[in-house]
């Protein structure tokens, strides 16, 4: 089980793993399952500074990022050339007998569950992994060397650094466009395009520093912002069209079913972001989307929970609540996996945020 903020921390810091991977002749750069804005930026940026920096060239890459579950519709727009493994059931023996790297490093999760593909290779070298991450709870025994940046908006703000010094500039503006790129798109995209509470002075300092590299707002926006199918939009409809209000309009919930997605005909990532719809609304505080999962876990169901909140003298914690359903976050964007019905679910989600069903 993943750990809290008390032990989930930094044991060294951004110099001594440049420094560690500069000795290294293969790396392999992991992230969570279902990788997003900030797990592909990160770990696509990573992975092409490492290269940048180590000589690695294509056929003959130090580094190559690893993927498994669904991943997002731009993936190949950003990842371009770029190689890359796509782990799944038919090829993950291979990989398991086959790679035997000097480093592994570990970007935007410090998570067994959220490394499950992945475990049994990654337990025989946690003594020469590294993670780097921005989240408040993670497992210790993931890897050897932790740089843990809590307070940071994006893990791409640490990856950031570590891009800088793995290739000795001296700022992030002399970055190269290659490793610029991916690392604006997952500082935009894990603020909300700079709208959410995690938006600081540092966050918008970085932007402007990627920007200056030669990042193209508007292209990276259209890429992955401006590219919805009928599906999700239908999706969405029925996301909004099961909202329940609780606690006086505070809390809103939304419901996907197996069903809904079967009836729209979509993918388990359209759902992305609707975690968010509700906060648009003025009484709104807390927006919960409860999604029946595509997988189970024996005879049970699982049962996906998302959860953001508002900034404000009002704001509620729901790392808080996340960690009492076994999962975690932020503080203001959250989740967790319950082993119950969706029904289940909704009465443990709405006492997890101290609401009566």
């Amino acid at each position: 089980m993943s750990t809290d903020s008390h032990t989930w921390t930094s044991n060294t810091d951004l110099a001594a793993v440049a420094t560690w991977l500069r000795l290294c002749r293969r790396v392999v750069v992991l992230t969570h399952v279902k990788p997003d804005g900030d797990a592909v930026g990160s770990s696509v940026a990573a992975t092409r500074a490492i290269n940048l920096a180590l000589g690695g060239v294509p056929g003959r890459e130090v580094a190559v990022p690893w993927y498994w579950g669904p991943l997002p519709d731009w993936m190949k727009d950003v990842i371009g050339p770029t190689a890359y493994r796509f782990i799944d059931e038919q090829n993950r023996a291979e990989h398991d007998n086959r790679e035997d790297p000097d480093g592994v490093l570990i970007v935007d999760t410090g998570s067994w569950t959220q490394l499950h593909e992945v475990r049994e290779w990654l337990l025989r070298r946690t003594d020469i992994a590294a993670v780097v991450d921005h989240h408040r709870q993670g497992d210790p025994d993931v890897a050897a060397r932790r740089v843990i940046h809590g307070n940071a908006a994006a893990v791409c703000e640490p990856v950031a650094e570590l891009c800088r010094l793995l290739l000795n500039v001296k700022s992030l503006r002399e970055l190269p466009l290659e490793v610029a790129e991916p690392l604006y798109l997952g500082l935009a995209t894990d603020t909300g395009w700079f709208r959410h509470s995690n938006v600081t002075p540092g966050v918008l300092r970085t932007a402007a520093d990627l920007l200056e590299a030669g990042v193209h707002h508007s292209r990276l926006y259209q890429i992955v912002e401006q590219r919805d199918r009928v599906s999700r939009l239908k999706l969405m409809a029925r996301a909004l069209s099961s909202m329940e209000l609780h606690d006086r309009d505070r809390v809103a919930v939304l419901t996907l079913t197996l069903k809904d997605f079967h009836d729209c005909h979509a993918a388990s990532t359209d759902s992305a972001g609707f975690s968010e719809l509700a906060l648009t609304a003025e009484k709104v505080q807390v927006c919960v989307l409860i999604t029946e999962a595509f997988v189970h876990e024996g005879d049970g169901s699982i049962t996906k929970v998302s959860m953001r909140s508002k900034e404000g003298p009002d704001a509620v914690d729901v790392n808080a609540a996340a960690k009492a359903l076994g999962g975690g976050g932020h503080i203001r964007a959250a989740g967790a996996k319950v082993s119950a019905s969706v029904a289940e679910t909704k009465k443990r989600v709405l006492a997890s945020l101290g609401v009566k069903s």
